[in-house]
């Protein structure tokens, strides 16, 4: 009797303690992104503040290489059937990404789990960029950026040239003379551009309100086609193309590395970049004073509209527990919160999501002390968004942006005239719009 006395003791006890673990052994969350370097010691760091403040959950993250490699990965796992919960995705990913089949729309999931959110509180320009056709946010904004313009003081004083304004945009006319002096002074060249189709050509559509595509930017339907070979922005890429005849605008190449180093060698007096150069030259530049001014517009445009967005937000995959996604829900709104959304625009130069975020960094006199690092939210929101200006839904842009980029290298190159380029440019960036329209209408 007592033996037996004994077994459902122990056996009870065995339940217990496996009960007593199951429950201290937090769910796990699995996060891919694309955050490496500094930037990656911040996601960390954010990680780690929300495994810190609770015992529920335990957030994993993991990088997965570039946006595209990080893209590819997610998909590749959900085909796979061993996808993480979220998934960094690239501005330029929306559109694929929403049609995929394959993700948890971020506004029902916050319904689902009884999260509440206050949409309203966040910047909109950012939450229209990835909001659906009726209007519901598909995924969670995260590292958000737009345009903007650095210059070198130095170079400025030296050639008698006067700082500019952080409010008010000089004009494009008044650019030609800027770098004029500029060069005159001594200086190898005036402008320097990265990543030239989203400041060139997509911001530039958007602050003048020009369509970059039919259909409200793809916002309206899948038949849309590139509109990109207007006489706007023909007579924009036809000025900057002369500007290369006196050096007052080079070409640095495609994205952010050959402009930037070209800056840092003072080898060029304006460099036209993301916000989220900031943090990086901010630590890069030693020998030199800088500044940041917003993106330049044409004369004619006394009200500029808003710039887009740059950047990525994070997606929730499909095929995961409740439990798990109420962990999901959790993470996400703590990312959001003043603390950690002031941490990551302090850090990074990205912007706080949330309005509320902004404002607690304005009352703390943030903005006094750091005033370069305002100009980017204010060029984003001095304008209500369009339907043109409010961002871009294409299918495969990741490609159509090669395509423009491989074009306009072929003006820089006096391969072709701007006008031959942007008509090419649409041409062929209308196959894949075709093509995308055909496998997901």
């Amino acid at each position: 009797m007592k033996k037996i006395k004994w077994i459902l003791f122990s056996t009870l006890l065995f339940f217990t303690l496996f009960e007593v673990t199951a429950v201290a052994r937090p769910i796990e969350i699995r996060w891919w992104h694309s955050m490496r370097s500094a930037r990656g010691v911040v996601a960390d760091t954010m990680i780690k503040a929300f495994n810190d403040s609770q015992s529920k959950y335990k957030v994993i993250g993991s990088f997965k290489g570039n946006y595209d490699e990080a893209l590819n990965a997610g998909i590749a796992a959900y085909r796979a059937r061993k996808q993480p919960h979220l998934l960094q995705v690239f501005e330029v990913g929306t559109q694929t990404m929403m049609l995929s089949g394959a993700i948890y729309p971020v506004h029902k999931l916050m319904k689902d789990t009884k999260t509440r959110i206050d949409w309203s509180a966040y910047l909109q320009p950012v939450l229209s960029y990835y909001m659906d056709a009726n209007g519901d946010l598909a995924s969670m904004p995260f590292n958000s950026s737009t345009p903007v313009m650095y210059y070198n003081v130095n170079l400025f004083r030296k050639a008698g040239i006067p700082m500019l304004s952080k409010d008010k945009p000089v004009t494009w006319d008044e650019m030609g003379a800027i770098t004029g002096k500029l060069v005159r002074s001594g200086v190898k060249g005036g402008m320097v551009t990265a990543w030239q189709s989203w400041t060139q050509i997509e911001n530039y559509s958007a602050i003048h309100n020009i369509p970059f595509a039919s259909k409200a930017n793809g916002y309206e339907g899948l038949d849309t086609r590139l509109q990109i070979n207007n006489p706007l922005v023909i007579n924009h890429i036809t000025r900057l193309k002369s500007w290369m005849k006196d050096k007052r605008f080079f070409y640095g190449g495609q994205k952010y590395q050959g402009p930037k180093a070209e800056f840092l060698a003072q080898n060029a007096g304006i460099y036209i970049d993301s916000i989220s150069g900031i943090a990086k030259l901010k630590k890069a530049v030693k020998d030199f004073k800088w500044d940041v001014a917003p993106l330049p517009v044409e004369s004619y445009m006394e009200e500029p509209q808003n710039s887009i967005i740059g950047g990525a937000s994070l997606w929730v995959f499909k095929r995961h527990k409740k439990s798990e996604y109420k962990g999901v829900a959790a993470f996400l709104k703590f990312l959001a919160t003043n603390d950690m959304q002031e941490y990551w625009h302090k850090e990074t130069g990205y912007f706080p999501i949330t309005l509320n975020a902004y404002n607690s960094l304005k009352s703390k006199g943030y903005y006094k002390a750091n005033p370069l690092q305002e100009v980017g939210i204010k060029q984003l929101n001095r304008r209500l968004p369009t339907k043109i200006s409010r961002g871009l839904r294409l299918g495969y842009f990741v490609q159509i942006r090669n395509i423009i980029n491989e074009e306009l290298e072929l003006v820089w190159n006096d391969k072709k005239t701007p006008k031959e380029a942007l008509d090419n440019a649409v041409a062929r960036s209308n196959v894949k719009l075709i093509s995308f329209e055909k496998t997901y209408q």
